[in-house]
């Protein structure tokens, strides 16, 4: 009862020095509560913000990628196969190579595409879009029908065909989704496409319907050939037919192939600004490409856009071979949203298939979030230091004025050890106070970097404030300890323990 009278009594004596010892402390944990409740969150957050930038998946027909990894010629997500001025064979007019501006020759099938949400990181998978990237001429005028009986010859066309003019030739077209309505057999529905891909488009008009003869076009493209909204294009597009049987011209006997010119019209709803090679190409709906190029219910590509959680070892070691990995290795890395692990689910329900992750989002991802994460940690240990600094410095100047107090406490009998545990208690009982009020303050600062720095709120962990209870124990008690040390001329086994 007296130690607790001591206590009280010792407030309303020194109500400044105290207050300040609290207020201290509660911008301390304030800071630290609100840095440390960031760093646990911001993972999902910078994740969610990158993923508006594009896929981080790519799923391609096994043989491409085969090919890819041979020659190192993967694509970057995102883009048309290339943009180009010239005739297949050619080189773009940006440079690239000529298999770069080259039609696609192996496939998987558009509606096998669906089954991506049926894995077990559905719900992290925010968006997806198939693609068929082709290569045609835009703008065309004079007869489109006709075939030639030439075997080999594909890119060339027949007598009917010869009078055909194109204002750009060997365009890259996508044939894609763009907000289709998918019905899963689980009852539930979902909308994927490039509307949620590509937010960062500055479009003028609309973005075409799917399963329509809509189309837009980039404004490098469009400015080529002097289309604006509303405007119609025509596009052709050279195809082998018939080579082993008698259908569409084929010879059949021989086993050559002949081919055909085929023509599609779109109506241009919209015009956009990618700000890449995007730019020269030409956006529509899947079934309009297919049709174009002879190739019914075929994509070359996927693009996901997934919420995953940054590569650790696990996961990069796993990205090399997931049957190296031990049984809880492998339990924990599947059961986790690393994009290695979202794209094995995504082979195992896509035969054929193999997804990749886009490894210039995924590093870009953890380098940046690694930084933020160090920076928000600093601030917090600064913020700490500072604390420590501060309660020193008070508990010095407090002791110091009550050099008479203390004196009749040690006259009365009370030892070293005695009145310096009554400090300590007097200080854990302002600071906890500090704390409280800090850490609510913390939650609310938290809650305001959240919606203005990401939109939305920070999900608070238990842990972030016992982490900051102890840290903020430990800094106190080093602080007056050094203080009472300082002063008492005592060590800190005498303080705790009394002589």
């Amino acid at each position: 009862m007296f130690f607790l009278k001591m206590i009280s009594r010792s407030f309303s004596r020194q109500f400044k020095r105290r207050l300040l010892i609290a207020v201290t402390v509660c911008l301390s944990a304030t800071v630290s509560v609100a840095m440390l409740g960031v760093v646990f969150d911001v993972g999902d957050k910078l994740n969610a913000e990158l993923s508006t930038y594009g896929s981080n998946i790519v799923v391609q027909p096994k043989s491409d990628a085969v090919v890819s990894d041979l020659y190192n010629t993967g694509d970057s997500a995102g883009s048309a196969s290339g943009s180009s001025s010239g005739s297949d064979g050619g080189s773009t007019s940006d440079g690239s190579a000529a298999a770069d501006s080259a039609d696609p020759t192996a496939f998987l099938k558009e509606s096998d595409a669906q089954k991506i949400k049926t894995i077990f990181w559905a719900f992290n998978i925010t968006n997806f879009a198939p693609e068929l990237n082709i290569h045609a001429d835009a703008g065309c005028v004079g007869s489109g029908a006709g075939s030639a009986g030439s075997a080999g010859t594909a890119g060339a066309s027949g007598a009917a065909a010869s009078a055909v003019k194109c204002k750009a030739t060997n365009v890259p077209i996508v044939g894609t989704w763009f907000a289709k309505t998918l019905h899963m057999d689980s009852g539930e529905s979902t909308v994927a496409g490039m509307n949620g891909m590509r937010s960062w488009w500055k479009i003028n008009g609309t973005w075409p319907k799917d399963d329509s003869e809509q189309a837009m076009v980039g404004s490098a493209l469009a400015a080529k050939l002097g289309v604006n909204v509303g405007d119609s294009v025509t596009l052709d597009k050279t195809i082998a037919v018939g080579a082993d049987d008698n259908t569409n011209g084929g010879t059949g006997k021989t086993g050559k192939s002949s081919t055909e010119r085929n023509r599609v019209k779109v109506k241009i709803v919209g015009i956009f600004d990618s700000g890449d090679s995007d730019n020269s190409a030409i956006y529509m709906p899947s079934i309009a490409a297919q049709t174009l190029a002879n190739l019914p219910n075929s994509i070359d590509k996927i693009e996901v856009k997934a919420l995953t959680t940054p590569d650790n070892d696990l996961a990069r070691k796993a990205s090399k071979n997931p049957n190296a990995l031990t049984q809880d290795e492998w339990e924990t890395w599947y059961c986790t949203a690393y994009p290695s692990s979202i794209a094995y689910q995504i082979e195992e329900v896509l035969p054929g298939a193999v997804a990749k992750q886009v490894r210039q989002v995924a590093a870009l991802q953890g380098d940046v979030l690694n930084k933020t994460q160090a920076v928000m940690v600093l601030m917090t240990v600064l913020s700490l230091v500072a604390a420590a600094i501060a309660v020193a410095n008070l508990m010095a100047a407090s002791i110091g004025e009550r050099g008479s107090e203390l004196a009749l406490l040690k006259a009365i009998g009370a030892t070293d050890g005695a009145v310096s545990r009554l400090m300590l208690a007097e200080t854990a009982v302002i600071s906890l106070v500090g704390a409280i009020a800090g850490a609510l303050l913390g939650s609310g600062v938290a809650q305001i970097v959240g919606h203005v720095v990401f939109g939305s709120g920070i999900t608070m962990r238990p842990m972030v404030f016992v982490l900051v209870f102890v840290l903020l124990a430990v800094t106190v008690l080093v602080a007056s300890l050094s203080s009472i040390r300082a002063i008492l001329g005592l060590r800190p086994a005498e303080v705790l323990h009394g002589r």
